[in-house]
């Protein structure tokens, strides 16, 4: 890093210090959100109705094209080899008879392959998105066991496949920590995630809990977990003149586009991406090797390439959630009020990325306590990179958090609903900032209900039919409102005579969890046009802005830089409008949209429609480009989604079964803006939710490093027989600090999970599971 990068990193660090302090202060007025977005008020339009998916048609249907759907003329197909070492060089690689296999058109190597720039790490620019700092097949080193050693192409997949099979790689291996025991014997270091250090300290937590009347303290452990999306990691490209036109599933499309380019040495403008669906994302649909190998092929061979990854091939290449291990201590007073909350541990990174599991992130704000000492620290292991997953820290930390709840009113005799609402807190606990909406008591209360909680016993193993003993647990989940800065809006209106269309862009990703449907419904309400009035555009490099489908976050940016965007469409439609206009006089702050035009806000019946007022302007149509506002409402008020889930299970005395019979998860999460998307991202989280607290583990061969259960034969995940019924309900309560009064509602059906299936299986069976996952083992 230059003097003056690290100048600038100084500057920016004082101007986020100053403005922590600050914003906090700062009459709510001047903070976005300050003013409630008049959305929030509106309760008969398309807000809160159930809407289909605008894409689903196209997906049944066969008509959406995915990233390995693309075609291009005279396009060749791409296959990996990938290195079985952990750690050392190649010595030789022997690619004879592979250069000699039918339809083979390329073998590149490092020896040939063309020289790139490392990829920018993810968090170092506002723009990189780099899973790691190394090169790409630009040296003989090797630095994890399945690292891309070799790429084939061919005229065909399965001649690509069968060319790899027939490379001889000669390896020089080094010593490689590939143990837990063997990486905190080399050291371990403070927790850093997104910038920022994982530690926070309140009071005297570890001496307030030695006097507490009542303790619990244990470790929990969580495992490696790795990526399934149901559409494997591919891209489809082409080099166009000095131009590259990717085809890809991405989360992050500008930003993709951009750190790819700099690879090359190509300006942003330089190379266009596009990402119009993605097959299942939750954290893993970014920037890996397989691109840039394939871009870097295509640029040798010349022609344009298809690169698929086999699902081994997304779990040698694609990282995955790291493993934890978790100590949670808790000291209360008799009444429950908790003195002393500790919640520290242990996470893995690798030497080349900075991407811990930042477990403690939930508990900053879940309970009051005096005392609290809040901290993660990592270790390295030389390992594949570990990345983002479906609620990075919160999965996890609330699996440990909540276990321990649930401990703590076994220890206490208290009821686990009661002892949690008992100690909820009156502000966050940690910045000491107050909570923008907060109704987790309400989601309580309703889901109890609702679930039949009154029927459940206090006592251990007390239901039980032949062989199966029943019982019922429960927990909290959390996940943080997020609005990442860069999100833009394109807002297009087009005259047909006297009908008008809409066209709102955005530069977002769509997963499959509506997010496309979401804006239009939206966009309708903001414009007062009907839905079928609207058509968005997205996954698009070549939009404006850059919204990162990650965090819970799209929809809250999309939803302020629309309202920006809207702002400044009718700044422009009024001054098309003229003084002939009913508007003549108004400022954008005295009107509003309303059924197909223009209204002054305090007298409705001063109007225009958007037609006239761009027949008289002699204009088919006018545009307007804004970016959102900063979120500076993430430093003014504590901000969060909560759950409230309810599992019951039935589990096996003989052969240690486990089923779940029973979830219900009571939702806290702002407005829910359409409700028949939401329940869909609820009920994937919950079932995810499963997976990690009874089958999900990614085993690693400790003498290799090597992952060893690389399909979904031995990789295990949920099937539909793993399933029950699963109720949903919600608040839908606004938040009057966000956009739309929405929160993110992607994440936080996984959180709470966990711990609530843990929990249930410790009132059905005495018996405390506190590593995950549970399997019979851990319960004969």
């Amino acid at each position: 890093m230059s003097i003056v990068d690290t100048a600038k990193q100084a500057a920016q660090g004082l101007l986020q210090s100053a403005m922590e302090k600050l914003v906090p202060l700062a009459p709510d007025s001047w903070i976005p959100g300050g003013v409630p977005d008049p959305l929030i008020a509106r309760k008969h339009g398309l807000i809160g109705k159930p809407v289909s998916r605008l894409d689903g048609a196209l997906k049944v249907s066969g008509g959406a094209h995915f990233s390995a759907e693309h075609r291009f003329d005279g396009m060749v197909y791409a296959s990996l080899a990938y290195s079985t070492i952990a750690r050392g060089r190649i010595v030789a690689i022997d690619s004879a008879e592979a250069q000699a296999a039918p339809g083979v058109v390329l073998v590149m190597t490092h020896h040939n392959a063309p020289r790139m720039a490392a990829p920018a790490l993810f968090g170092s620019s506002p723009t990189a998105v780099g899973a790691s700092d190394l090169p790409i097949l630009q040296d003989d080193r090797i630095h994890w066991n399945g690292q891309p050693v070799a790429c084939i192409l061919a005229e065909t997949q399965e001649q690509a496949d069968h060319a790899v099979s027939l490379l001889r790689v000669t390896y020089a291996p080094e010593p490689a920590t590939t143990t837990l025991e063997g990486a905190k014997a080399n050291g371990i270091e403070p927790g850093v995630f997104m910038g920022g250090p994982l530690e926070n300290t309140i009071g005297d937590a570890e001496g307030a809990f030695a006097s507490a009347a009542h303790k619990v303290d244990h470790t929990y452990r969580t495992p490696r977990h790795n990526h399934n999306p149901i559409e494997p990691h591919a891209a489809t490209l082409a080099w166009i003149g000095d131009e590259l036109v990717i085809h890809d599933a991405s989360q992050m499309v500008s930003q993709q586009a951009q750190t790819i380019g700099e690879v090359f040495g190509l300006k942003p403008e330089q190379v266009h991406l596009t990402s119009p669906y993605v097959g299942g994302g939750f954290g893993s649909k970014g920037l890996w090797d397989h691109q840039i190998i394939a871009a870097a092929a295509a640029r040798l061979s010349g022609r344009p390439v298809r690169i698929a990854l086999s699902r081994e091939g997304v779990y040698r290449i694609v990282g995955g959630r790291t493993l934890t291990e978790q100590r949670v201590a808790i000291g209360a007073c008799a009444d429950g009020t908790f003195q002393a909350l500790i919640h520290t541990g242990l996470t893995v990174i690798t030497p080349h990325n900075a991407m811990p599991e930042p477990f403690i992130l939930g508990t900053q704000s879940a309970y009051a306590a005096p005392n609290l000492l809040l901290k993660v620290e990592a270790t390295r292991m030389d390992l594949l990179t570990n990345t983002f997953m479906r609620a990075p820290g919160e999965a996890v930390g609330t699996f440990a958090l909540e276990s321990a709840i649930d401990e703590m009113a076994v220890e206490l005799g208290i009821d686990p609903v009661e002892l949690r609402i008992r100690n909820e807190p009156e502000k966050d606990p940690t910045s000491g900032l107050p909570f923008s909406s907060r109704h987790i008591v309400e989601a309580w209360r309703q889901g109890a209900a609702r679930f039949g909680w009154d029927q459940r016993s206090p006592v251990p193993g007390a239901r039980q039919e032949g062989e199966w003993r029943t019982g019922m647990g429960c927990a909290t989940g959390t996940y943080p409102y997020y609005r990442m800065p860069g999100a833009e809006a394109r807002i297009t209106l087009t005259r047909d005579g006297d009908t008008v269309r809409a066209k709102v862009e955005v530069a977002a990703a769509e997963m499959g969890m509506g997010t496309a449907t979401t804006t239009a419904i939206v966009a309708a309400e903001r414009l007062g046009l009907p839905i079928e009035a609207i058509e968005v555009g997205y996954g698009d490099s070549a939009i404006p802005g850059a919204i990162m489908a990650g965090g819970s976050q799209q929809t809250a940016a999309i939803g302020a830089a629309v309202i920006a965007a809207h702002t400044a469409l009718v700044d422009e439609l009024l001054a098309l409008a003229g003084n002939d206009s009913p508007l003549a006089g108004l400022s954008a702050d005295e009107v509003g949209s309303d059924e197909g035009g223009l209204a002054k806000l305090d007298e409705p019946g001063r109007r225009e429609s958007y037609a006239s007022i761009l027949a008289r302007a002699q204009r088919d149509s006018v545009t307007a480009t804004k970016a959102g506002s900063a979120p500076l409402e993430l430093m003014h008020w504590s901000m969060h989604s909560y759950s409230a889930v309810f599992c019951e299970v039935r589990v096996n005395a003989v052969t240690g079964e486990t089923r779940v019979s029973r979830v219900l998860g009571a939702f806290d999460c702002g407005r829910i803006l359409n409700p028949k998307t939401a329940t869909s991202q609820f009920r994937g989280g919950i079932i995810m939710g499963l997976g990690m607290a009874l089958m999900e583990e990614t085993m690693v061969d400790d003498r290799s490093g090597r992952i060893m259960n690389p399909s979904l034969a031995e990789y295990h995940l949920p099937v539909h027989l793993d399933v029950p019924e699963i109720d949903v309900i919600w608040t839908d309560i606004a938040d009057p600090h966000t956009p739309m009064g929405a929160h993110g509602i992607g994440e936080i059906g996984i959180t709470g999970v966990a711990a609530a299936v843990a929990n249930a299986v410790y009132n059905a069976t005495g018996k405390r599971v506190r590593d995950l996952p549970i399997t019979l083992d851990r319960l004969i």
